[in-house]
């Protein structure tokens, strides 16, 4: 088998794995759902300065929580985080999730970690009262999981801005010469530039894959020290994060899949200029599903963060490529720039 992206180029290339979305567009806010066919082993890796997020703390190697019933990536900054409520219900109403007391009439748990990127202040409609969308729109986002999902302005990258560029949701994936596959999604609303200073090519250009961002190649590269470009000019707490998971169906172990989403992390700091500001809070989730032995061992696991790295760099930018301005304003999108 020859190495290379899978058929779709999403995470949803990882076998075991489905993904749904759902918007509102008045709101410009969205909400992206992982959900996994079966219980996946889970971690989490935050190094954004402010990150907000829901069960990540469940997910430490040490405790109890070895597997999750799905992971929601959502806009609408602490609002954002009753997306989370939205699937819990979806699932239990299902019976998918954690049975510590099995016994009729008492209800399982499911286990839905989740981190949130704020995007209150992108001039949507937030005169929602006491009845914010996102439990609804988590509830909808499940009902929609499967194999294929819109990137650019869809799902929690919706109401995202990427430095000074409209941002968006984007994936890829890569499968490895023995079958195994690797993926991941990117939510991308950072501080930081996606694209070099002065031109339009993205800083994740190294790790292109058949002109799935636009093709321009690497030329141009570069940035003095303190350089960021299009980034945002005025840095705010916790208006900027990049919220992200990867995935693999090799079988990995909680504190594997903690060294997959730490690795994993290289990707953003690849894709993204500055990353990790004290005004970001970035937070990457792996999950494995676990339909392959790893029979490499730590050396295979090495591999597969390295690749998994790559994935989410690839993601970023195919993000911010793929994403639409919103209709009826003067925020510029990647396509919007002079060529």
């Amino acid at each position: 088998m020859t190495a290379a992206p899978g058929p779709r180029n999403l995470i949803t290339d990882v076998p075991g794995l489905l993904v749904g979305q759902a918007e509102d567009a008045a709101a410009r806010t969205g909400v992206t759902v992982l959900l996994p066919e079966d219980r996946a082993v889970a971690a989490c890796d935050v190094r954004g300065g402010g990150p907000g997020t829901r069960e990540t703390d469940a997910l430490a190697a040490e405790n109890l929580v070895e597997a999750v019933d799905a992971v929601v990536l959502s806009g609408g900054s602490v609002y954002g985080l009753a997306a989370a409520d939205g699937v819990v219900s979806y699932l239990g109403a299902r019976g998918r999730g954690f049975g510590l007391v099995k016994r009729e009439g008492v209800p399982v748990s499911p286990v839905v970690p989740a981190a949130i990127l704020y995007d209150l202040a992108n001039g949507g409609d937030k005169a929602w009262g006491e009845t914010p969308p996102y439990a609804r729109l988590g509830r909808e986002a499940a009902a929609a999981a499967g194999l294929d999902f819109a990137l650019g302005t869809a799902g929690a990258g919706a109401g995202a801005m990427a430095g000074a560029l409209k941002g968006g949701a984007g994936s890829a994936s890569w499968i490895c010469e023995d079958g195994t596959a690797v993926g991941a999604i990117a939510c991308v609303n950072s501080q930081g530039s996606v694209v070099a200073p002065g031109g339009r090519t993205f800083w994740a250009a190294p790790f292109e894959v058949n002109g799935e961002f636009g093709g321009l190649g690497a030329a141009g590269l570069s940035a003095a020290p303190g350089e960021w470009g299009l980034s945002k000019g005025a840095a705010a707490p916790r208006r900027n994060t990049t919220i992200a998971c990867v995935a693999t169906d090799a079988a990995l172990t909680p504190a594997q899949a903690r060294r997959l989403a730490i690795m994993a992390q290289a990707g953003l700091a690849r894709a993204i200029r500055p990353a990790y500001s004290p005004f970001d809070g970035d937070v990457v989730f792996a999950l494995s599903t676990c339909r392959r032995p790893l029979t490499g061992g730590d050396g295979q696991l090495a591999r597969l963060g390295a690749i998994a790295a790559d994935c989410l760099a690839r993601a970023i930018a195919r993000g911010v490529y793929e994403a639409r301005a919103w209709p009826g304003t003067d925020t510029p999108a990647w396509r919007d720039l002079p060529a």
